[in-house]
C-alpha cells in the first residue's frame, strides 16, 4: 500500500455528546498507536475547554488544513468552521445542529478539494438535528447528497466492519415495514455490486465473496413462511451471478454469523437494518467501524451514539473512533 500524505478529516459530531471526548482520547494515543494525522473540524475554544473539563493537558492549535501533519505531533489541529459551540455535556443547545452540520459540510469540501484523504465523522444525534430543520434521515444520507454537488446523487450503501466480520443492509434508516416494501431485485443487485467494488478498491480482496441473507425466517422455509427470497432476492443473485460476482444465498440469517460461517465469505448482505447491525455490535461493539460506500470519497464513522450519559465524565471509550481513523488511513492508502 501506498503511504497517506493527506490528513483524515475528522467532524466535531455532537458537541454535547462523547465525539470531543473521543477525539481528545484518541490524539493522547497518537503516537502508541502509530494513529494517521487527523485535524478536527470545529471550534478550538469549545475543544479546549472540553480538554480542561477531562483534566487532559491537551494543547489545542487552530490551523489550516495542510499545516495539521506539521501541528499534529505536538498539539490537536482543528480547523474552525466559523461556529462557535456553548454546548454543556450531555446538554445539546441552540449551537448543536449549527455546528455538527457545519463540521460534516467543511469536511466534504475538504476532501472533494484534495486537502484531506478522507472524512471521518463522530456521532451526531439525529432528534436534535430534525429540531433545527435537518431532513435526512441519517449522516449516510447526507453524506450522499453533499458527495453529489449538484449533480446526480450516488446511492449510499452502508456497510459495518470489523476485523471479524463486515456487514451491509440493504435497506437502511427505515421502519421494518417500509423495508419490506423497499426490498427489490434491483436494490439488491446495485447495492452488492457497490459492495463487491468496494472491496476490491478499498480492501484489496480481488474476488469479493459475499453472502446473502434471505429475509424471512430460515430464508423462507421453501416458501412456508414467505415468499421473497424465490421473487427477490434469488433473482437478484442471479444476475449477480451472470455479471461474475461470487453470492451465497439465499441464506438463514440465523445461521450466517457464527465463526465457522463466517470462514465462507469477505461480507454478509442483509436485507433490513437491524439483521444486519445486531450480529457486528455483538461481536465486535468497541472495534466496529461504519463505513459509507458508493460515494466519491472514502467515509468511516465509529459504530455508536452521542452517549450523552457519560459525555464530559473522562469514561468514554475511543476505540471505535481509533479503528475508524484506522481504517479510513487503510482504505485512503489502498486506494490511492
Amino acid at each position: 500500500m501506498s503511504p497517506m500524505t493527506k490528513p483524515l478529516a475528522l467532524t466535531l459530531g455532537e458537541p454535547a455528546g462523547i465525539g470531543p471526548d473521543i477525539t481528545l482520547q484518541a490524539w493522547l494515543r497518537r503516537s502508541t498507536l502509530g494513529l494517521p494525522v487527523f485535524y478536527v473540524l470545529g471550534d478550538p475554544a469549545f475543544l479546549a475547554q472540553r480538554a480542561r473539563l477531562l483534566d487532559l493537558q491537551i494543547p489545542v492549535a487552530e490551523v489550516r488544513p495542510e499545516e495539521a501533519s506539521q501541528a499534529f505531533a505536538s498539539a490537536l489541529p482543528v480547523v474552525s468552521t466559523g461556529h462557535r459551540v456553548t454546548a454543556l455535556p450531555g446538554r445539546p443547545d441552540a449551537t448543536s445542529a449549527d455546528a455538527a452540520i457545519g463540521s460534516i459540510r467543511h469536511a466534504v469540501a475538504d476532501v472533494q478539494a484534495g486537502r484531506a484523504a478522507a472524512v471521518v465523522t463522530n456521532p451526531i444525534a439525529k432528534a436534535v438535528l430534525y429540531r433545527a430543520g435537518f431532513s435526512h434521515p441519517g449522516h449516510t444520507e447526507f453524506l450522499a447528497e453533499l458527495a453529489a454537488d449538484g449533480g446526480a446523487v450516488p446511492q449510499p450503501v452502508m456497510m459495518l466492519w470489523s476485523p471479524d466480520l463486515a456487514v451491509v443492509p440493504v435497506t437502511i434508516h427505515v421502519a421494518l415495514r417500509d423495508a419490506i416494501e423497499q426490498l427489490t431485485s434491483p436494490l439488491i443487485t446495485s447495492t452488492t455490486r457497490i459492495v463487491a467494488a468496494s472491496l476490491r478498491r478499498y480492501f484489496g480482496v480481488s474476488r469479493p465473496r459475499i453472502a446473502m441473507s434471505g429475509l424471512n425466517p430460515h430464508a423462507g422455509e421453501d416458501g412456508t413462511l414467505g415468499t421473497e427470497e424465490d421473487t427477490i432476492i434469488a433473482p437478484a443473485i442471479a444476475t449477480l451471478r451472470n455479471a461474475g460476482l461470487d453470492v451465497q444465498g439465499p441464506l438463514p440469517a440465523d445461521t450466517m454469523f457464527h465463526a465457522a460461517a463466517r470462514k465462507n465469505y469477505d461480507c454478509a448482505v442483509c436485507m433490513y437494518h437491524d439483521q444486519a447491525l445486531i450480529p457486528i455490535k455483538t461481536l465486535a461493539f468497541d472495534e466496529g467501524v461504519n463505513v459509507t460506500l458508493g460515494l466519491p470519497f472514502i467515509r468511516t464513522s465509529p459504530d455508536h451514539g452521542t452517549a450523552f450519559g457519560i459525555a464530559g465524565k473522562g469514561t468514554a471509550n475511543p476505540a471505535s473512533l481509533i479503528a475508524a481513523l484506522q481504517l479510513a488511513a487503510r482504505m485512503a492508502s489502498q486506494s490511492s
